[in-house]
C-alpha cells in the first residue's frame, strides 16, 4: 500500500514576541529578545526573575474567539492553545464542514494545563476541567465538531514534536486525513521557577534579562523559561490536492527515541541525539548532505549545548561544518511542550522565506562547540531541507525533517 505523504497547509504561534505567527518570526529574524523581568506574579523570592512571558494582549483575541462561559472553564494557557489554533485554521482556508469530520485527528504534547497557584487566585471554579492535561485538545475538537482521534502526549520538552510525529503516522497509515497538532505551554509559575532552580537548569542573569539566553555560548549558565503555543495542519497531498490548499513545507521524516538513561541529562556525547537525526534522515529517505539548516534544541545549558553539537557532527561527519545551526530558545526562551511545534513553524517559515534566525547573545565562543550557530545576526540562505530537533527530561528524543513541497 503506497503510503500517504503529509504535508502542511496551516500554522498559527504566540511567544514573548508576538501574538500571531507573522508578528513573532519577524522579530526572530530581526534577533529581538522577549526576555523580560517577570510580571505573572511576585518573584522576588526566587532565584530566577526573568522568564520570556506572552504579552496578555491575547486575551482580547480570545474574548472575540471563545464565549465567556467556555473561557471560566479554561486556563490562560488552554486559551493560548485556542488562539493558535484559530490562526492556524484560518491560515489553512480548511472548511471542516467540507471534511469527514470523523477522520480529522487533534493531537497536542501538553506537559501541563499550568492550573497553578496565579490562577487559583483568580478563580479555584471548575478545577477539574481546568487541570485536564487533554483539555487543549478536547476543547479544539469541540470548537470545530471534529470527530476523529482526539488526545494529548507528555513528553516533557519533546511534546510537541510528538505530537507531530503521531500525527504523520496517522496521515502515513491512512487512518487520517487532516490532523491538528502542536501544543501549549507556560512553566512560567512561582513553583516552576522554584524547581528549576533546585536542579540549577535555569539562567540567574536577572540583571540582563534579554541577554541571559546564550546558548552554544561559553558563558552559559541555563536556559530561560518561556511560554506560549503552536499549532500545525497537517493534511495528506491528497487532500490538501484535491481542495486546492496552499502547502508550505512537507513533514519529511519523524523520528522518535528515549535515551533511557538519566530523568534529566542526556545521554553522553549525544548518542541517542545522533542516532534519532539519522532515523529521520532514513524515514525521509535523504542523505546528510541533503540538509542545509537545523533548528536546534539548544536550550543553553552547558550539557544540553555540547552533546546536541557532539550528536550535529556524529550524523552529519564532515558535512557538519556546512550546516547552519541555531537556536530561537535565545530569543523566545524554553517553551517546554510547545517549543516543538513553534520551533518547526521556525524551520518551515525559514524554508518559505530563505532566512535563517539567529542565536543572539553568542558572545564567547566556546572550543568545544565549533559548528556554525548563526551567531547574532539572521542569514539570507535558501532551504530546502531542515530538521528540528526537540530532547526531553526523562529521555525523549524527536527529529522532525521538513522538505519543500515539489509536488508529486
Amino acid at each position: 500500500m503506497k503510503e500517504n505523504k503529509t504535508v502542511i497547509t496551516g500554522m498559527g504561534m504566540l511567544n514573548a514576541l508576538g501574538n500571531t505567527m507573522e508578528e513573532s518570526f519577524q522579530k526572530m529574524t530581526e534577533g529581538i529578545s522577549g526576555v523580560k523581568p517577570i510580571t505573572l506574579f511576585d518573584p522576588s523570592e526566587l532565584e530566577t526573575r526573568i522568564a520570556a512571558q506572552v504579552d496578555d494582549s491575547f486575551l482580547e483575541k480570545a474574548k472575540e474567539l471563545i464565549k465567556k462561559r467556555e473561557r471560566s472553564k479554561m486556563t490562560r494557557l488552554t486559551q493560548m492553545a485556542l488562539v493558535a489554533a484559530d490562526e492556524a485554521v484560518k491560515d489553512s482556508g480548511i472548511d471542516f464542514e467540507a471534511c469527514d469530520k470523523s477522520r480529522v485527528a487533534v493531537i497536542l504534547g501538553i506537559v501541563t494545563t499550568a492550573y497553578s497557584d496565579v490562577e487559583k487566585e483568580r478563580s479555584e471554579s471548575n478545577c477539574i476541567v481546568k487541570s485536564m492535561p487533554n483539555a487543549p485538545s478536547a476543547w479544539i475538537s469541540i470548537r470545530y465538531g471534529l470527530k476523529g482521534p482526539n488526545f494529548n502526549v507528555s513528553t516533557a520538552c519533546a511534546s510537541s514534536a510528538y505530537a507531530i510525529a503521531l500525527g504523520q503516522q496517522l496521515i502515513r497509515s491512512g487512518f487520517a486525513d487532516v490532523v491538528i497538532t502542536g501544543g501549549a505551554d507556560s512553566h512560567i509559575q512561582k513553583e516552576y521557577i522554584k524547581g528549576f532552580n533546585q536542579i540549577m537548569t535555569l539562567s540567574v542573569k536577572n540583571d540582563m534579562p534579554e541577554a541571559a539566553c546564550c546558548p552554544f555560548s561559553k558563558n552559559r549558565d541555563g536556559f530561560v523559561m518561556g511560554e506560549g503555543a503552536g499549532i500545525m495542519i497537517l493534511e495528506s497531498e491528497e487532500h490538501a490536492r484535491k481542495r486546492n490548499a496552499r502547502i508550505y513545507a512537507e513533514v519529511g521524516g519523524c523520528a522518535i527515541t528515549s535515551d533511557a538513561g538519566d530523568i534529566t541529562a542526556p545521554e553522553g556525547d549525544g548518542i541517542m541525539m545522533a542516532k534519532t537525526m539519522k532515523l529521520a534522515l532514513e524515514q525521509a529517505g535523504v542523505k546528510p548532505e541533503d540538509i542545509d539548516y537545523i533548528n536546534a534544541h539548544g536550550t543553553s545549558t552547558y550539557l544540553n549545548d555540547k552533546y546536541e553539537t557532539m550528536a550535529i557532527k556524529s550524523c552529519f561527519g564532515s558535512h557538519a561544518r556546512n550546516l547552519f545551526v541555531s537556536s530561537t530558545k535565545s530569543m523566545i526562551g524554553h517553551t517546554v511542550g510547545a517549543s516543538g511545534v513553534i520551533e518547526g513553524i521556525v524551520t518551515v517559515l525559514t524554508m518559505e522565506r530563505g532566512i535563517i534566525p539567529p542565536t543572539i547573545n553568542y558572545r564567547e565562543p566556546d572550543l568545544e562547540l565549533d559548528l556554525n550557530y548563526v551567531p547574532n545576526v539572521s542569514v539570507r540562505k535558501e532551504v530546502t531541507m531542515a530538521i528540528s530537533n526537540s530532547f526531553g527530561f526523562g529521555g525523549h528524543n524527536a527529529s522532525i525533517l521538513y522538505k519543500k513541497y515539489q509536488g508529486e
